[in-house]
């Protein structure tokens, strides 16, 4: 039987693993060597380069070299090599196709099967996306799972004989999750996530890239910002000034013949302590403290009542990471796992079980966000409350709201506020062809179901006559950072006017339900 592979397929790096029958986990090199791969695709003239080597040429490559295209997933956004233009999901099957090259040499046997990581914020549409990106690699995708979820099933190998809350701290290249589950007795039950899929590892990154353009600015008066390939080389210089920094007290950086006018050749010689590095990344590090106190609420804890938190993600290796995550839990974080491969590790364990390789283990995951239909009066009836256990399949009866009505319009919303218009609007279709009557008879089942891969599709049945409408909620949906966190504190800032409101709007709707009653019933019986 073929193997059935894990994949992280991660901002920065991607990992690939499998199950061995005997209970191990192998993280699988690549054909450089190195158990990670970097998730940079560059083009150069026919040849498509992917990984390590891309990585390298990009210095006198930058305007043909891709990078961090996870950040793109589930957009519209193109990516244009010369006359070509190529989608986030033909990008990242690049970088797939690499791991299962590499991943079939090593093993000497094909590979088909794989599970697939994403982030637990990503919507329907990244998740769609990231699917896509498999099936064109070759892969035949058994599950997306979400990241921290896998790392727990990592976390969970040798460590399931009493129940545990366990804290998942996911700090990536590009996205952070922060996961609470409950591990215990072979069963993995997912209690609560949030995070914010535009925070990781290239932000901070970015901070020293920017302090060095500042100090380079300030010596010179030029400003390197347009320069590509001498921004590539900062780029290169700042991710690696933050690895060093997570070991050292103070980093030297130094790009000889960074830049050249008429006056002749200039250099980038400069110093920066961890102590500077921290003062400029206090916004960063201010933005991890949201999800984490969202994450306490949602699952109805207090810190104290985690009992392990398991730090994933290369970013975690920075000491302000591992500080906060100690003060703001009061717990000292477990170690004993490569934040790097603990992603691809789960995984893998997660298709060894799909494969039915593996017993004894239950993986029960969450939806993010509460997902629901408009009603009358503009309020939103939620079928899908957030953080529901999934798979998941929920219906419910509505009915129509004039008489005679032959069809009606099903609106799909997703988010935490009573009101359809302050929520995110994923998806509209008609259900057309009810048979007339008054209003209040017809009764229309409209169904939501959630995929193992947290993929959404509706549906409404006329249930007198069979007929049915759906809509599969794939692009529809395009959660940026800023309306997460939106939607999640506005509807706590608004929680009283929202409750006020949907009591008016069902005043009103009781009300208008009498008038027609009383109404009705003065047209059947007129004496």
């Amino acid at each position: 039987m073929p193997k059935a592979v894990g994949i992280d397929l991660g901002t920065t790096n991607s990992v690939i693993a499998y199950k061995e029958a005997g209970g191990n986990v192998i993280v699988i090199p690549n054909a450089e060597g190195s158990r990670l791969t970097p998730s940079v695709v560059a083009f150069k003239g026919n040849e498509i380069i992917v990984g390590e080597h891309a990585k390298r040429q990009a210095i006198l490559n930058p305007e043909n070299t891709v990078i961090s295209i996870k950040r793109k997933m589930g957009t519209d956004y193109k990516v244009k090599i010369e006359s070509k233009e190529y989608t986030p999901e033909q990008i990242s099957a690049f970088i797939l196709q690499k791991l299962k090259k590499d991943a079939e040499s090593y093993l000497g046997e094909p590979i088909q099967d794989a599970v697939i990581t994403v982030p637990a914020y990503f919507n329907n549409a990244q998740r769609e996306a990231t699917k896509n990106a498999g099936i064109i690699a070759g892969l035949n995708v058994l599950r997306i799972i979400n990241e921290p979820t896998a790392a727990a099933l990592a976390y969970g190998l040798d460590k399931q004989e009493q129940i545990l809350t366990v804290l998942v701290f996911d700090l990536g290249g590009g996205t952070f999750d922060v996961s609470i589950l409950e591990i215990g007795q072979g069963v993995f039950q997912v209690k609560a996530t949030a995070g914010d899929n535009h925070l990781g590892g290239d932000d901070w990154d970015k901070k020293i890239m920017d302090w060095i353009l500042e100090e380079f600015k300030k010596e010179h008066g030029i400003d390197l910002s347009k320069e590509k390939a001498a921004m590539q080389r900062i780029r290169e210089a700042a991710e690696n000034a933050k690895k060093e920094l997570s070991i050292k007290m103070e980093t030297e950086i130094n790009l000889p013949y960074i830049y050249a006018d008429e006056k002749g050749p200039k250099h980038i010689q400069l110093r920066l302590t961890r102590s500077r590095f921290e003062e400029m990344s206090r916004d960063l590090m201010a933005r991890l403290e949201a999800p984490c106190k969202r994450v306490l609420e949602d699952a109805k804890l207090t810190p104290d009542k985690i009992d392990r938190i398991l730090l994933v993600g290369g970013s975690t290796r920075m000491p302000m990471v591992q500080e906060f995550v100690r003060k703001f839990f009061g717990k000292e974080p477990s170690k004993d796992i490569n934040p790097d491969e603990a992603v691809a590790v789960g995984a893998a364990i997660q298709a060894s079980i799909i494969k039915g390789e593996t017993k004894d283990i239950v993986l029960v995951d969450v939806t993010p966000l509460s997902l629901g239909v408009e009603v009358l009066g503009g309020a939103v009836e939620v079928l899908i409350p957030r953080n529901s256990a999934i798979p998941i399949k929920k219906s419910q009866v509505f009915t129509t709201a004039a008489d005679f009505q032959t069809n009606v319009e099903v609106h799909v919303v997703q988010g935490e506020r009573p009101l359809a218009k302050d929520n995110i609007s994923l998806g509209r279709f008609i259900l057309s062809d009810i048979p007339p009557a008054p209003r209040g008879v017809p009764q229309i089942e409209v169904t939501f179901e959630i995929d193992a891969n947290g993929i959404l599709q509706v549906s409404a049945k006329e249930k007198s006559t069979g007929k049915e409408q759906s809509i599969k909620i794939t692009g529809a949906t395009r959660l940026s950072k800023e309306e997460i966190d939106r939607m999640v504190k506005e509807a706590q800032q608004y929680a009283e006017q929202d409750r006020k409101k949907r009591e008016l709007i069902e005043a009103r709707n009781r009300l208008d339900q009498m008038i027609y009653t009383a109404e009705k019933a003065i047209k059947d019986y007129p004496n």
